[in-house]
């Protein structure tokens, strides 16, 4: 064995050529127990094999260094029973051979032991460590799955909200047109409602003249009737008085005035008539009268409901105004004068 120490960088250079010049696991770790004990001069053992080469189980390296000290004992028996040779030195090399032999044995089973345990107790905290990542895994898909779980629905909750946010943006468009139609529709309705408020003051207006026209006709025609019933009954006391004077005159020359008094007769007869005519325009002047009344009425209470409603004009169309009656006329009574 070389006295001085291997540089470490070179022999894991060597390894790294051996690694690339032989693929094969078995030839690589043979290739090695030769690089470390014929050049550098140190004792391969099954541990420091595994850890340079690091490859296959840990059995591998074993086997191979077996076979390299049994390959390594029949390649120095061959040259120790070389004819050549002394006796006294084959003998000499036959026992170290063997107790190098032994003590590679012995050491490569100890590192062997000692590769096993610990090889087992990296299996059995390799197997803690899978056994707690398995558990912590089952956690970590069992969190998954709930926050899939979790982000399906709030998926499905904000396709619903988008679809709710929709509906409600077009019931919200369509309540605005709504508001601007309905805020149209006042706008027209103020603007009626003032136009009808100005059409109600100018129907009123009219109304109320033609009321006062109405009144001022009634007061005329009452007053034209008035007139003509006096008139009437002075006519009817003057024939009564003539009457009276002709009975008496009648009475003192009945014998010389019989013709006169059956003219007179005659004229009692017409007066009478004339005064069953006048009976009459009196009684039609009566009926026309009452019917002024009541068309007086009439418009006296189409004034008061027109001035009750017209708060409650603001609510409905122009309101329509009940056409005047035509304006009746007092019949002139004609008058017949009394005969001579």
């Amino acid at each position: 064995m070389s006295d001085v120490l291997p540089d470490e960088a070179r022999l894991a250079a060597e390894i790294d050529r051996l690694k690339a010049g032989f693929p094969k696991t078995r030839e690589l770790y043979r290739e090695v127990c030769s690089l470390l004990f014929f050049r550098f001069g140190i004792t391969p053992t099954a541990n420091r094999l595994y850890q340079l080469v690091k490859r296959g189980s840990m059995s591998t390296p074993t086997q191979v260094l077996g076979e390299f000290w049994v390959e390594l004992r029949e390649k120095s028996r061959v040259r120790i029973e070389h004819p050549d040779l002394p006796a006294e030195l084959q003998a000499a090399a036959g026992d170290l051979v063997a107790t190098l032999w032994a003590k590679s044995t012995t050491s490569a089973q100890a590192a062997l032991e000692a590769l096993r345990a610990d090889a087992e107790a990296e299996k059995t905290s390799a197997r803690n460590e899978v056994t707690s990542r398995q558990a912590e895994l089952a956690r970590t898909e069992a969190v998954l799955e709930q926050r899939t779980g979790a982000l399906l629905a709030a998926q499905v909750r904000i396709q619903e909200l988008e679809q709710v946010l929709a509906a409600a943006d077009a019931t919200r468009r369509a309540l605005e047109t709504e508001i601007a139609r309905q805020q149209d529709e006042i706008g027209a309705r103020d603007r009626a409602l003032v136009q009808a408020r100005a059409d109600f003051s100018v129907e009123l207006d009219k109304l109320r003249s033609s009321a006062e026209l109405a009144e001022e006709r009634l007061r005329a025609a009452e007053k034209r009737a008035l007139l003509e019933i006096e008139r009437e009954r002075g006519v009817s006391a003057r024939s009564q008085k003539e009457l009276e004077a002709a009975a008496r005159r009648a009475e003192q020359s009945e014998t010389r005035h019989r013709e006169e008094i059956q003219a007179l007769q005659v004229q009692l007869g017409d007066a009478r008539h004339r005064a069953g005519v006048v009976e009459g325009s009196l009684e039609a002047l009566r009926n026309s009268n009452a019917a002024y009344v009541r068309e007086l009425d009439t418009l006296r209470l189409q004034l008061a409901t027109a001035a009750a409603n017209q708060p409650a004009a603001q609510k409905r169309s122009r309101p329509s105004v009940a056409p005047s009656k035509p304006r009746r006329t007092v019949p002139n009574v004609p008058t017949r004068k009394r005969s001579a």
